[in-house]
């Protein structure tokens, strides 16, 4: 019996939602196509989430069903996927969903307030799908390597269903470990690769890093990827592509399949996609258009309003072009450092700290200050001890005074979330 029967025979219809625990097996992800084919709701949750967590989604969404291999509430039906896929009963006849019906509710990852649920529609899910399909060159030849989390639309939209769509193969890893993903690329046959900067850091210090040049394409995202490492990727003979995305637009902003790569930037905008940008020269907040945004936020149309409007996406990252078109990301409007009326962005300072040897991993955020409104604090991984002096002469070389940091703090790591985007609240 297919897993969309199965689903019915619990109660599952078309517009009901299931909160799917996101693991990269075979039967979860039997089980999440299997929710879409008949014309559910799919809300993706990630496994090591808290209780509270879990209850707060559950809450949202009220889902008929939980599909977990834990029981998250009383009163709650929640069926692991095997033995849901393991259920008789009757077929059911399936229609296919419209464009507009909702096929996805994502959950932001609340690195500010309280998370909200995106949602997304049948027809921003194959937007996206045909977008990178031809910006790409994405072919049922290709077969795809990732280790990212499913129940964020890097994993699950960009590469489970983009790459499904294609009818091309998918071979997802529940947890990266460098040697394991390594040793996938010769062992699925992979063409392409996603990851997220931290990932590449890692592979880059692997003795066996150099079997990613057998890739045809290594995309990275989620977060700002290191000039330096990018760099260290071009001498192995790997250009990484870098691209820009949100939960609510899905991917907008790529660096091209073929041409320049260019580090420290995102490129153009993909196909199909509006960009509004500041004037050339200038810094200011992007807007983004097109079939991939989302449809709002779950039973949230005050958080919707804040953030769409006439069709438009607010997305609070402040950019800028160059001169040739390319878009480069600043840094988020929320994370502005204000000192002494100057704007600093964090991202800015972070490359400069973490080009310095001895300088693993960086973060900088604002403190308050009488005198110059916030000052820059640096928050540094350094494994061989920090030399704050050398820090702060290198700073000193490339940032205004207005940009430099006044404070250095050593810490084991930086706090991030799973997609590799700083938790700079925690710090």
């Amino acid at each position: 019996m297919n897993a969309a029967s199965a689903l019915g025979s619990l109660g599952v219809s078309p517009g009901a939602r299931v909160v799917w625990e996101a693991v990269s097996s075979l039967e979860a992800i039997i089980v999440a196509l299997g929710v879409l084919r008949c014309g559910a709701v799919l809300v993706p949750v990630a496994e090591r989430q808290s209780d509270l967590e879990r209850l707060t989604v559950i809450d949202d969404v009220d889902p008929t069903i939980v599909v977990a291999e834990r029981r998250a509430a009383v009163g709650t039906v929640t069926e692991p996927p095997r033995e849901l896929l393991a259920r008789r009963g009757p077929a059911v006849e399936l229609d296919g969903a419209a464009a507009d019906d909702v096929a996805l509710i994502v959950y932001t990852s609340g690195t500010t307030g309280r998370p909200k649920g995106a949602v997304h529609t049948h027809g921003s899910i194959a937007a996206q799908a045909a977008s990178l399909t031809s910006a790409w060159g994405w072919t049922a030849a290709d077969r795809l390597l990732i280790a990212l989390p499913l129940f964020h639309v890097h994993g699950l939209v960009v590469g489970l269903f983009t790459g499904l769509s294609t009818g091309g193969a998918v071979t997802c890893q529940p947890v990266f470990d460098t040697g394991a993903f390594l040793d996938a690329i010769d062992q699925a046959a992979a063409t392409m690769a996603f990851c997220v900067p931290t990932m590449l850091y890692r592979i880059d210090a692997h003795p066996n890093a150099d079997l990613m040049a057998s890739l045809r394409l290594v995309v990275s995202g989620s977060a700002p990827l290191s000039p330096r490492t990018f760099e260290a990727f071009e001498r192995r003979g790997i250009s990484i592509l870098e691209r820009y995305g949100m939960t609510e637009t899905l991917l907008t902003i790529s660096n091209p399949l073929e041409g320049e790569r260019r580090p420290g930037t995102v490129g153009r905008a993909l196909p199909g996609v509006s960009l509004k940008l500041p004037p050339a020269g200038e810094d200011g907040e992007l807007l983004v258009s097109g079939p991939t945004l989302f449809a709002g936020y779950w039973r949230r149309p005050d958080a919707t309003a804040e953030i769409m409007t006439d069709g438009w996406v607010s997305t609070g990252d402040i950019v800028r072009v160059d001169g040739d078109g390319y878009v480069i990301i600043c840094g988020r409007s929320k994370e502005l450092i204000i000192s002494g009326g100057f704007n600093v962005y964090p991202s800015e300072v972070e490359d400069v700290l973490r080009a310095i040897d001895g300088v693993d991993d960086a973060a900088v955020v604002g403190a308050p200050s009488d005198e110059w409104g916030e000052v820059v604090v640096a928050y540094l991984v350094t494994p061989a001890g920090m030399d704050v002096d050398s820090i702060a002469e290198k700073c000193a070389e490339a940032l205004s005074p207005y940009k430099r940091p006044r404070r250095f703090t050593e810490v084991e790591e930086i706090p991030r979330n799973s997609l590799g985007k700083v938790q700079r609240h925690l710090l």
